[in-house]
């Protein structure tokens, strides 16, 4: 699963020459041929299709360690927010500036929950809770940056924007708990991110949700039969809680 996300992540980005995107002067140049990357380069152009690949496949890992109950995910989670963000903004998310920041929050969070041997939680009334909450952040905070930071407007892209980050945020709060709903909550989410990457014509990102989607069907079955991991004499076994 690990190389076949990778994999999905490098083909269509080199398909689609996703490579060849830049950002310079405040505008993202697409299609820019490989022989004149370094030389815009040195004029002081930004490789974002470079960054953005290499963020894309770092966050697929990310994904897949949490998925395998394993705290590195989580602490890669912090690494990657940063340049997720980064990217975010530059493809026109202005609200960015104050959004992912909550994210890194909570991702430092989740390193520190897990650390402490948080076990799988079963539905309950605070997991609604938590995607309430995360749904009307989203909307507050995403439309308060557009209104603060400009960048785009147009109420397709803002809607979709709010959404996914509030789906976010309620996911990374709900997976920081460990409650099997997570990757539901994180199906729902890669449906609106696959919407929104490719208004933003960033495919690195569209090849990462597709990975996602079938990465969250396969986790959420695991979690729910197999439970907790843990390492009993060296050796990884499973236990249902």
């Amino acid at each position: 699963m690990d190389i076949f996300g990778a994999g999905l992540i490098l083909v269509i980005s080199i398909i689609k020459n996703f490579h060849g995107t830049m950002y310079q002067g405040g505008e993202i140049i697409f299609n820019v041929p490989m022989s004149e990357i370094v030389s815009k380069m040195g004029n002081g152009a930004f490789p974002l299709g470079f960054v953005s690949i290499i963020s894309a496949m770092f966050s697929m890992l990310s994904t897949r360690f949490i998925g395998k109950q394993n705290n590195t995910g989580n602490i890669i989670g912090v690494f990657t927010t940063i340049t997720a963000g980064t990217i975010d903004y530059l493809f026109g998310n202005a609200s960015a500036i104050i959004t992912y920041p909550l994210t890194f929050i909570i991702m430092n969070f989740a390193v520190f929950n897990w650390a402490k041997g948080e076990k799988i939680r079963k539905l309950d009334w605070r997991y609604y809770t938590i995607m309430a909450i995360g749904i009307a952040l989203g909307y507050g905070l995403v439309y308060l940056g557009a209104y603060l930071f400009g960048g785009k407007t147009d109420a397709l892209f803002l809607n979709t924007v709010a959404i996914t980050f509030g789906l976010s945020i309620g996911a990374n709060i709900s997976s920081a708990l460990k409650y099997e709903e997570t990757w539901l909550s994180w199906m729902i989410y890669n449906v609106v991110q696959l919407v929104k990457n490719f208004l933003q014509l960033n495919f690195a990102n569209v090849a990462k949700y597709i990975f996602y989607m079938v990465n969250a069907i396969f986790t959420l079955v695991d979690w729910k039969f197999n439970g907790d991991k843990t390492k009993s004499h060296g050796v990884l076994s499973t236990k249902t809680s």
